[in-house]
């Protein structure tokens, strides 16, 4: 009974909007409060969602940016940060062994756009970050790539790219 009365007191405070009053007041509130996103007049534009350069695009787009990079680059990794800062262990891996072959490679940070990030999975059908295709092919992840790596597999695959980044 005192909940309910602190509950009826917490939702007639004066600080609150009408619209999160309404989110408190259901049985599912706290769910509600957090798998849904208010745009409502009554929110100041400060407060609104601010999406960063290419984030809120149609999925299509994303495909097509996904296309367009993995086509442009003899070697490309989807990764967690930049090749200079990895933000993900894997990552940091996978920059490390590319960088060991000397070849030159592309990279986008999918933690800067999550549109591409949910995009690139569904290219490849491959559920983890990062991803690392060679001339237009998938190739796999970080564990692929250290496998691929120990079994001198990725030598013979890069070889030719190095040889041929360094000739031109």
């Amino acid at each position: 009974m005192m909940l309910q009365a602190g509950k009826q007191a917490f939702l007639a405070s004066s600080f609150l909007t009408r619209a999160a009053q309404q989110r408190f007041a259901g049985p599912t509130a706290c769910l509600a409060r957090y798998a849904t996103v208010d745009s409502t007049a009554d929110t100041h534009d400060d407060f609104k969602t601010v999406y960063k350069s290419g984030q809120g695009k149609p999925a299509q787009d994303a495909m097509s940016q996904i296309k367009q990079d993995v086509e442009g680059h003899d070697v490309f990794i989807y990764m967690k940060g930049e090749p200079d800062a990895p933000m993900c262990g894997f990552s940091n891996m996978a920059c490390r062994v590319l960088n060991h072959y000397g070849v030159n490679f592309g990279s986008r940070n999918i933690l800067a756009d999550q549109e591409v990030r949910d995009a690139v999975k569904k290219y490849t059908s491959w559920p983890t970050i990062p991803q690392v295709f060679v001339k237009s092919e998938f190739i796999g992840g970080s564990d692929i790539l250290l496998s691929m790596h120990e079994s001198g597999d990725l030598e013979a695959l890069l070889k030719p790219i190095r040889d041929q980044q360094r000739a031109g």
